[in-house]
């Protein structure tokens, strides 16, 4: 039987908090992975505002997998030690939320600075809080993205290795496929390492983000290989399917949105409704896997 945890970033089925517990019991989901809440992103909650969120997740019986952050999302010659205090208070908001994990990046290279003039200048910083998180109980997770030092394999892997033991990984294998990576041979590159699966799909040709199992990402293949992974193993639904609030924040070059507003395939009228539609995909693809594995049995 497959052993997983559905999550989700619910922001992209509702901006405010009680639009997002409604859409996960809709879903028969009791986890999410907190981003936008309320108009505000879960990087910027102070301790006492974690707490009242807690107290009221907890209520409706809704836990956090992992916080959504922004971290690792500046410019590589961007001031770092700000950064790193704001990153501090999330730390305390993810104990508060009782979240083992806390997503981030590895900085974007989007004005054509040197990789590897900057490789070191990565390395120390994503070490500095990687380890930081560890010692309060809190393991950072490396999101594969475009535009990042670690958009492809490789590098991340590079990473993942000068930070252990207190790094893992995150695969999008969407974001691969928008960085022209068969996002299956990168899964295997740092197959060792991953605790989380962002559940996301596109096209090669134009990038395009799709359900789950209808792109060229393998997400099927991808879910199937990371069911061999020993302990808790989250799948976390970050469908990009329509434009949500927030969604302009995310990328510098604005090519998801772009790409939501111009495409013709997958339309939905709302959120509610493409939210929705990614998790039916991604039930779809668990359905199909779990009577592959019986057929076997």
């Amino acid at each position: 039987m497959l052993n997983f945890i559905l999550s989700g970033f619910a922001d992209e089925a509702s901006n405010d908090l009680d639009g997002q517990i409604a859409a996960l019991k809709r879903n028969g989901m009791s986890y999410f992975e907190p981003r936008g809440i309320d108009g505000k992103n879960i990087s910027d909650f102070t301790v006492e505002e974690a707490k009242a969120l807690k107290e009221k997740l907890d209520a409706e019986s809704i836990k956090v997998s992992s916080i959504g952050s922004c971290y690792g999302k500046i410019e590589i010659d961007d001031d770092f030690e700000p950064h790193f205090e704001k990153f501090k208070n999330t730390v305390e908001v993810a104990k508060v939320l009782e979240a083992k994990y806390i997503r981030m990046f590895c900085f974007f290279f989007t004005k054509g600075q040197s990789m590897a003039e900057y490789k070191d200048e990565v390395l120390r910083r994503v070490k500095i809080m990687a380890d930081y998180s560890a010692a309060q109980g809190v393991y950072c997770c490396l999101e594969n993205e475009k535009g990042i030092y670690g958009d492809i394999a490789e590098r991340n892997l590079e990473v993942l290795r000068y930070c252990q033991p207190n790094l893992y990984a995150i695969v999008d294998p969407a974001n691969y496929v928008q960085c022209g990576v068969d996002p299956l041979a990168a899964y295997e590159m740092v197959a060792g390492y991953v605790k989380y699966l962002h559940v996301k799909d596109a096209y090669f040709e134009n990038g395009e983000v799709v359900p789950a199992g209808k792109g060229d990402g393998k997400v099927a293949e991808v879910i199937k290989r990371f069911a061999r992974n020993s302990g808790e193993k989250f799948l976390s639904l970050e469908p990009h399917l329509t434009v949500f609030e927030g969604l302009d924040a995310l990328e510098p070059d604005n090519e998801t949105m772009n790409n939501i507003e111009k495409k013709k395939s997958y339309v939905y009228s709302n959120s509610t409704e493409s939210f929705d539609a990614a998790v039916a995909a991604l039930k779809e693809i668990l359905a199909s896997l779990e009577k592959g594995q019986s057929a076997l049995v």
